[in-house]
């Protein structure tokens, strides 16, 4: 019976018109299926195409299941987290939507910081980008400065809401802890500075080597304007987005648990 089964989890992403974030964003749904055999999982999107988050719910209650949790597929908790998700989950309400659905925290920096998982994923791609191999799947951050990397900019996609920057600050800050290397922040809008600025400025202050550590869950518009514009600056490598990256994985998988903790119903 669908009642007695897992929660369900519905991955709520932005969504873009590129059809490349939907591949990934769908490639992720996979992996945390795959990773949790048993649990189901289903992709949602706030725009750019169907389904919506209000949609699969309904499907879920229609099949059975007596609660859901949503994941927001988020790296800040800016508009789409405050106002978008939960106006979602309210508009499903309005349209019949009677079970419990419980909404899990994004998956950049909460209130207790920077979950190791996601920092080790930027890792993860960075040193794929920058090409140190791996040892037994474990990144070495060491291994950025041996391959001759003297500064990272995290490249993010920006935003309007000051908080929400503070917690992209706090992963750049973090990242530039593990690496030992100095670290800034460009953005593709919104806010500055562009990614492009963040590396001449580290270029400026005496760094020749310049990776980025890309801040994002998908490829698009705004991942690729920064990616360019970093380029442009004289960026030496440039790390794929997080996709379906074995961390960011695990990190999904916690977040929903640590929503299930905080209502076991």
């Amino acid at each position: 019976m669908a009642g007695s089964a897992p929660a369900p989890v519905v991955l709520v992403a932005h969504g873009s018109g590129d059809p490349r974030a939907a591949r990934a964003t769908e490639a992720l749904t996979r992996a945390v299926a795959a990773a949790r055999p048993g649990l189901l999982v289903r992709a949602s999107y706030l725009d750019h195409g169907p389904p919506r988050p209000g949609a699969v719910l309904a499907e879920m209650e229609a099949a059975g299941h007596r609660r859901a949790v949503l994941v927001p597929l988020l790296l800040t908790a800016a508009y789409h987290g405050r106002v978008d998700i939960p106006g979602a989950v309210e508009a499903a309400r309005e349209a019949g939507l009677r079970m419990p659905v419980r909404t899990a925290e994004v998956l950049g920096p909460t209130a207790r910081g920077v979950d190791p998982r996601l920092l080790a994923g930027l890792l993860r791609r960075l040193a794929e980008a920058v090409g140190p191999a791996l040892g037994d799947g474990v990144v070495d951050a060491s291994a950025f400065r041996g391959g001759g990397v003297d500064g990272v900019v995290l490249a993010a996609a920006g935003t309007r809401d000051a908080a929400a920057r503070d917690t992209v600050a706090e992963v750049a800050e973090a990242l530039g802890r593990v690496t030992g290397l100095p670290t800034r922040v460009g953005y593709a809008s919104a806010a500055p500075p562009t990614a492009g600025t963040a590396v001449g400025a580290l270029r400026e202050a005496g760094a020749r080597r310049v990776a980025v550590a890309t801040y994002f869950l998908a490829p698009g518009r705004l991942c690729e304007t920064a990616l360019a514009s970093a380029r442009e600056a004289g960026a030496m490598a440039l790390a794929a987005p997080l996709g379906d990256v074995p961390e960011l994985v695990q990190l999904v998988l916690g977040r929903l648990d640590a929503a299930l903790a905080a209502d076991p119903r």
